[in-house]
């Protein structure tokens, strides 16, 4: 929901159901690194209540423009975040299964070599 004036589009509050800290406080970063932006906060009226009240005033466009493009690059920031983590785990997995067969063809190669070893004979 947005709260706005009617004559000065370039200031409003939007509301967030459902919504705490973690979205708000991203979204609030977002929005203070465009230059656009004068004022980007967000309040949350009573910790009992699952709202959140987020403030965009802006050098002149519209707040409600403004706003969106934050949540758009909020989104690729958590896109780029979520490949660089699929990468990261796909490299660890791969490199845990590598140590793994490392291991076990040493101990297939301690085996045989204790496996020569003709104890009776000394």
């Amino acid at each position: 929901m947005e709260h706005g004036s009617i004559t000065n589009n370039s200031h409003a509050t939007f509301t967030l159901t459902e919504e705490d800290h973690t979205l708000a406080n991203a979204v609030r970063f977002v929005l203070n690194q465009d230059p656009r932006v004068t004022v980007g906060a967000y309040t949350i009226p009573h910790p009992s209540h699952e709202k959140v009240n987020i403030r965009v005033q802006t050098t002149g466009d519209p707040a409600s423009e403004v706003f969106k493009d934050a949540c758009q690059e909020l989104m690729q920031i958590n896109r780029h975040v979520r490949s660089v983590f699929d990468k990261a785990v796909t490299a660890y997995k791969a490199e845990e299964e590598r140590k793994a067969k490392e291991a076990e063809e040493e101990l297939k190669r301690q085996r045989e070599l204790f496996g020569s070893m003709d104890i009776e004979s000394n």
